[in-house]
C-alpha cells in the first residue's frame, strides 16, 4: 500500500492463530503510535428477526466491564494513557478500535482482548445504555434524512430482510432486549473464528503477532454459524412513499435501487457508474443539475453500498418542501439519461482517474490503513489490493459502465421515499 504520507517499508502480513483469530499487521514508523482494530464478522444482520437492535445494544454495553475489570477499571486504564476507545456496529461487523502510543500497545491490546472475550453486561449498565439507545433512536425518528432512508430501505428490502430493518432496532425492541439476549449474541457470534485484529503502526510485525497470541490464543469457542444473506425481492414497479413530519423546514428525498454484492465482478463498473451519477467533483450529474443549475437542493448526491448481500444505490437530496416534485422529476431525468446512454468518454476517464487518485487519501493515517486492511480481509481482496486497484479500475471499459447503468438505472423501477412537511 504505497502512499507519500507514510513510511511503509514492508507489506501487510496475515497470520492465523490456532483458534482461528486472524491477525493483520503493518509496520509504519511515521508516528510513535499504533492503531488497533478488532472487528467481528457479526452485526445487525444477525439480530433475531423479531428483536432488532441486539447487536446495537451489545455495541453500547460490551465495554462496560469484564469478568476481570469493572467499568471503572476499563475507563481508568484508558484515561491514564489518553486513549479513546470506539465501539461501532454495522449490518455485518462489530468493531472495537483505538489509537495508542507504541509504549502502551501491549496493555491496550490486552484490554481490548478482555473486552472482546469476557464482557459481563452488568444489568445497571444495560439500563443506562438502553436509555441512551432509545434517545438516539428517537433523535433519528425526528430527522427527515434518516426517516427517508429507513423508509426507502423498507421499500427495497421489506421488513423480513435484515437490510430492511434499522441497525438500532425499534423503541419497542430496545425495551424488550434482556441481558440474556446480549450474552447469547456474544457467545454465538463474537467468537475467535469471526475475529480479525488489524495492528498498524510503530510495532514490529512479529512482536504484534506475539502480543495478539498472548491476548487471544487460549480463547476457545465454537465456530460462528454461517447465516447467508438472501437476495432481495426485485421490484418491477415504481413505488413512492411519504412520511409527513409537521414543523420541519426541509424535505429529504431518498431514491434508490438494489444492486449487487461486493464480490460481484461487476463491482468496479458499478462503482464508476455511481461516481458519474452522484459523486464526481461536487456531486456528479445530480448535483450539477439539481443544485448548481436549478438551485433546488441544499444537497444532492448518490451512494453505492455493495456489501455482503446485494446493497443499495441511494440518491439523496434535501430540498425546500415546495421543490419535492420538481426535484424527483430532475432525478428521474438524470437516472433515465445515464441508464439509456451511459457516461461520456470524458466522464468515464475523469471518474476512473479520480478514483485511482483518491487512494492515497484513504491511507493517510494508521487508523485509516487498519480500516482499509480490514475491508480487504472481509471481502477476500488480498493484502496487495491497494496496488492492484488501479488495474482493477483500468480493466473496466466504457461499455461495462454503460451496461451497469442500463442494468440498474430505470425510473420505472425506482423506490422513492420522502420525509418532511407536506409539499
Amino acid at each position: 500500500m504505497s502512499t507519500g504520507a507514510l513510511t511503509r517499508p514492508v507489506s501487510p502480513t496475515r497470520d492465523v492463530l490456532d483458534n482461528g483469530v486472524v491477525v493483520l499487521t503493518h509496520e509504519s514508523t511515521a508516528t510513535p503510535s499504533v492503531a488497533v482494530n478488532a472487528t467481528f464478522y457479526c452485526g445487525s444482520a444477525n439480530d433475531p428477526p423479531d428483536l432488532p437492535g441486539v447487536a446495537y445494544l451489545t455495541r453500547r454495553t460490551i465495554d462496560r466491564g469484564t469478568s476481570l475489570r469493572s467499568a471503572a477499571d476499563v475507563a481508568e486504564t484508558l484515561d491514564d494513557r489518553g486513549v479513546s476507545l470506539r465501539v461501532s456496529a454495522s449490518r455485518h461487523t462489530l468493531t472495537i478500535s483505538c489509537v495508542c502510543l507504541s509504549e502502551d500497545f501491549g496493555e491496550i491490546l490486552s484490554l481490548i482482548a478482555d473486552i472482546a472475550r469476557r464482557p459481563v453486561f452488568p444489568a445497571e449498565e444495560i439500563e443506562k445504555r438502553r436509555i441512551e439507545a432509545v434517545t438516539s433512536l428517537r433523535e433519528d425518528q425526528d430527522d427527515p434524512s434518516k426517516v427517508a432512508r429507513d423508509l426507502l430501505l423498507g421499500i427495497l428490502y421489506g421488513a423480513a430482510h435484515p437490510y430492511g430493518r434499522t441497525v438500532k432496532g425499534t423503541v419497542e425492541s430496545l425495551g424488550s432486549i434482556t441481558r440474556r439476549d446480549l450474552v447469547e449474541f456474544h457467545a454465538r457470534y463474537m467468537v475467535p473464528s469471526a475475529l480479525r485484529v488489524a495492528i498498524v503502526g510503530h510495532v514490529a510485525a512479529g512482536a504484534a503477532v506475539t502480543s495478539a497470541a498472548r491476548s487471544f490464543d487460549e480463547w476457545r469457542q465454537p465456530v460462528s454459524p454461517d447465516e447467508p444473506i438472501a437476495p432481495p425481492v426485485l421490484h418491477d414497479l415504481r413505488t413512492v412513499r411519504t412520511a409527513v413530519m409537521p414543523g420541519k423546514s426541509q424535505a429529504d428525498i431518498c431514491y434508490g435501487f438494489t444492486t449487487i454484492r461486493r464480490v460481484d465482478p461487476r463491482y468496479y463498473a458499478y462503482w464508476m457508474m455511481n461516481n458519474v451519477l452522484g459523486q464526481f467533483g461536487l456531486g456528479g450529474r445530480l448535483a450539477d443539475n439539481i443544485r448548481e443549475r436549478q438551485g433546488m437542493a441544499y444537497y444532492a448526491y448518490s451512494s453505492f453500498d455493495a456489501t455482503v448481500g446485494e446493497g443499495p444505490l441511494i440518491i439523496r437530496a434535501g430540498v425546500d418542501p415546495a421543490n419535492v416534485t420538481r426535484t424527483i422529476g430532475a432525478i428521474d431525468d438524470e437516472v433515465r439519461a445515464l441508464g439509456a446512454d451511459g457516461p461520456t468518454r470524458r466522464e468515464f476517464e475523469d471518474t476512473r482517474d479520480s478514483l485511482i487518485g483518491a487512494l492515497p487519501r484513504m491511507l493517510e493515517t494508521n487508523e485509516s490503513i487498519a480500516e482499509f486492511i480490514q475491508y480487504t480481509e472481509q471481502f477476500g481482496l488480498g493484502l496487495d489490493f491497494d496496488r492492484r486497484l488501479p488495474s482493477c479500475l483500468g480493466a473496466v471499459s466504457m461499455d461495462d459502465v454503460r451496461e451497469a447503468a442500463r442494468e440498474v438505472l430505470d425510473p420505472l423501477r425506482a423506490a422513492v421515499a420522502v420525509a418532511g412537511p407536506r409539499e
